[in-house]
């Protein structure tokens, strides 16, 4: 077994297994490759992009009115490509650079990677991460960096420029993203890693930091014209449950993937992903049921989404029974965030993605540090560590994830504001972003 050092638990995760080098990670034994764990992480990677296009792109496009279902198929598409080219020229090497690192040493390398793997520099045929090819792994992140900005876009939905888009997305993904990933799962020396931070497969790192930044942007560009009095539904909802079927399938790649080999952990993760989902499903569905008289399809799929997004952080140290538990507190408090909570706050947040992934995350988050414990079913938490303890943990990490890319991503929506303008004209915006940045429609009418 891969043994975490600080931390003791019995099975690998993906940020251990992602940053030790080679010869720390496994002592003085030589890493041989295993085919095994290979063929197995080359399919979690297509799965996890293909939760991006096109799960995550056809939830989303059903979701908006026709006028704009291309536009959101267009940013999830764009942000693909984007962020695969940023990736390679910095962003592998700032998240998982371990240049400069030590653990207790504060220092620039705390918050963020160095360049030393830029544009993949070391990254050969023959370069191993664990078990597996370099090249498999540095793929396998390249999927998580790419939905997490993709992630953002409902918030906004239907009002952004298409350039302003771009540019904001390229910013976030540098200085925001990169950090948080880095400080949750840079190894020894990383800040949220030394701190003892569970986030087996993003729950801080993608949702809440999505999540906390699209509630922003969608505060900085303001509501939809007509917005909340003009009904706005879903044009399909055909494609969105189609694309929530995707995210649900690629999601095991997302969270069994980050065992980062075909064991035991894998398993565990797998199985708990599927109850948490199905039990955050019922209970959205169960709750809309009780508050509005009828169970909608849009309801049970959302609510599926909130499953998957809490469970994601503990997929690899919580057991059946904290599935169970995370699933239904996830579909139930996901369900008054995105419903009653929003109608009270009134920002125009498109498509829930605060509701369901930041609020998701949060208590995703928070029931790790319950649900790891080994008399509640899990892997175990550190020895010496309470449960409190642990809760405390993770609740420093979600704090500092909150308020770094809150203030950050304001700033940025600002300054692209200020250069090029963020939305849309009132004109372009009735027209459809379809037809004003794409020229194109989705539909023939």
């Amino acid at each position: 077994m891969f043994n975490m050092k600080s931390r003791q638990l019995a099975i690998p995760t993906m940020a251990g297994l992602a940053l030790l080098t080679p010869a720390l990670a496994f002592a003085e034994e030589v890493p041989v490759l295993n085919s095994g764990d290979t063929a197995w992480m080359l399919t979690a990677t297509a799965l996890v992009l293909f939760m991006t296009i096109p799960g995550l792109a056809l939830f989303y496009g059903g979701l908006v009115r026709a006028k704009n279902v291309l536009s959101v198929l267009m940013q999830c598409f764009a942000i693909t490509a984007l962020m695969t080219v940023l990736w390679v020229m910095y962003g592998y090497s700032m998240a998982f650079s371990t240049q400069g690192m030590e653990q207790g040493a504060i220092n620039l390398n705390t918050f963020i990677g160095g360049f030393d793997k830029a544009f993949l520099a070391g990254v050969t045929r023959e370069s191993l991460t664990a078990a597996i090819p370099e090249t498999v792994f540095a793929t396998f992140q390249m999927t998580f960096a790419i939905i997490t900005p993709a992630l953002i876009v409902g918030a906004f939905a239907e009002r952004m420029k298409f350039s302003a888009l771009l540019w904001f997305m390229g910013i976030w993904f540098t200085v925001v993203y990169l950090p948080i990933a880095h400080m949750v799962w840079g190894g020894d020396g990383a800040l949220m890693w030394d701190w003892g931070v569970l986030d087996f497969a993003g729950g801080t790192v993608v949702h809440i930091n999505a999540g906390i930044a699209g509630l922003v942007a969608a505060i900085v560009l303001g509501k939809r014209k007509g917005y909340p009095t003009t009904a706005m539904p879903p044009h399909n909802l055909t494609y969105t449950v189609i694309g929530a079927s995707m995210l649900w399938v690629g999601w095991f790649g997302f969270n069994a993937g980050s065992a980062v080999a075909a064991n035991e952990s894998a398993g565990m993760a797998m199985l708990v992903t599927q109850i948490a989902t199905a039990t955050a499903a019922l209970a959205w569905m169960f709750s809309e049921w009780l508050n509005h008289g009828k169970a909608s399809v849009l309801g049970i799929a959302t609510g599926a989404v909130a499953g998957l997004v809490a469970i994601t952080p503990a997929s690899g140290t919580a057991g059946p029974l904290g599935a169970l538990a995370i699933g239904a507190a996830s579909g139930i408090i996901c369900f008054f965030a995105s419903t009653k909570l929003k109608r009270a706050l009134g920002y125009d947040d498109a498509l829930d993605v605060f509701g369901v992934h930041a609020v998701g995350g949060i208590v995703g988050a928070l029931l790790t540090g319950v649900f790891a414990a080994a008399s509640l079913g899990g892997a175990g938490l550190v020895e010496g560590m309470t449960i409190g303890g642990q809760l405390w943990i993770q609740t420093k990490g979600v704090l500092v994830t909150l308020v770094y890319t809150a203030v950050v991503s304001y700033i940025i929506l600002k300054l692209v504001d200020v250069t090029i303008g963020l939305r849309v004209t009132e004109e372009q915006e009735t027209e459809g972003l379809d037809l004003s940045q794409h020229d194109e429609r989705g539909y023939i009418l």
